[in-house]
């Protein structure tokens, strides 16, 4: 019996850790397929929306059966629509449109690192050692990435974009911070995230106005490092790989693993994407560059393992693109 229930447990991790890999190459693979569509001549905000209000209809099914969450968590529902679908990815494809797809996921993941020193200087909590070195550490990556002794040779708007999104994922990693001690009242992140992409979708169409967009690109083919690709297509990779098959199978393998395995493979979404950058769209990183990005990735790490928090066991951040994750882990600490 005992034997089963060993057997059982590490066929889920396996599982999770499946699944896990599977939702960091989806994420990783959202900035390949909109850069080509993008320089086809769809606006970056136009391709924000597509991509937000595709996956929010696929999604929602899923909030009309948490149809209760906007009356008991509206809060978080608007922060999750906010900063981790809306602001996130509006300032991310932005970026795309200026700077390559690695520098700036890499730049996005100063995000961990940026949440110590709300922890620090705003919530006054004491930080460790190894956190600080994860923060000097991304720091010096970073610099590394963007070539500082070139005169940041990259597009200065590009990067300060970039840099955006991860304060938007600060702000999304403090509210769900502050929701951590909910135990059993916690809210279903498969509920959270559809209403945050409806949220997102929402104030999306406000900002972007869909109804200026160049609707025609869709029906024609943009090019992928000099190949033509059915620009639909790409919208499909879009909506349905990079968001909603990408979230669901991150909520799904952080509820397998522990938080810090997951924090490990949300990690890889960097190198896939820039990996697949290379490959795809012939975006070439220099040597500097890459050890720069392997720099920044292991700052991200640590400072994410290593911030304390008084309320819960887990950490207050987790890095990448997937601020799910750490919400997932809220929902299970129970």
């Amino acid at each position: 019996m005992r034997t089963s229930a060993i057997s059982h447990g590490h066929s889920g991790k396996g599982v999770g850790l499946g699944l896990a890999l599977v939702s960091a190459l989806a994420f990783g693979g959202s900035g390949v397929a909109a850069k080509p569509l993008i320089e086809a001549g769809l606006d970056p905000l136009h391709v924000v929306w597509l991509r937000v209000t595709g996956a929010a209809l696929v999604m929602l099914p899923l909030a009309v059966r948490h149809r209760a969450l906007p009356r008991t968590r509206p809060a978080l529902l608007a922060g999750f629509g906010l900063l981790a679908v809306a602001g996130v990815q509006a300032c991310y494809f932005a970026a795309l449109s200026r700077i390559p797809v690695g520098v700036a996921l890499l730049v996005e993941y100063l995000a961990p690192a940026l949440v110590l020193g709300w922890v620090r200087f705003v919530q006054r909590r004491p930080v460790t050692r190894a956190a600080a070195l994860g923060v000097v550490l991304a720091a010096g990556g970073l610099a590394c990435v963007v070539e500082v002794w070139s005169g940041l040779s990259f597009d200065a708007l590009g990067l300060l974009l970039a840099l955006g999104a991860a304060c938007c994922q600060v702000g999304y990693f403090v509210l769900s911070d502050e929701g951590g001690d909910a135990g059993d009242r916690a809210p279903d992140p498969l509920g959270v995230i559809a209403y945050g992409l409806l949220v997102g979708a929402a104030v999306l169409t406000v900002v972007a106005r869909p109804w200026g967009m160049h609707w025609s690109v869709l029906a024609h083919t943009a090019r992928m490092n000099g190949t033509p690709v059915p620009a639909v297509v790409l919208l499909l990779w879009i909506v349905l790989v990079a968001t909603v098959l990408a979230y669901v199978t991150g909520v799904v393998s952080v509820r397998r693993l522990s938080p810090q395995v997951a924090g490990v493979v949300a990690c890889l979404e960097a190198v896939i994407a820039t990996v697949l950058a290379w490959v795809l769209l012939g975006e070439h990183l220099s040597a500097p560059q890459i050890a720069g990005g392997g720099v920044v990735l292991l700052g991200a790490f640590i400072a994410q393992s290593s911030a304390p928090a008084e309320r819960s066991a887990q950490p207050v951040a987790s890095g990448g693109d997937r601020a799910e994750q750490q919400l997932s882990a809220r929902g299970t600490a129970a």
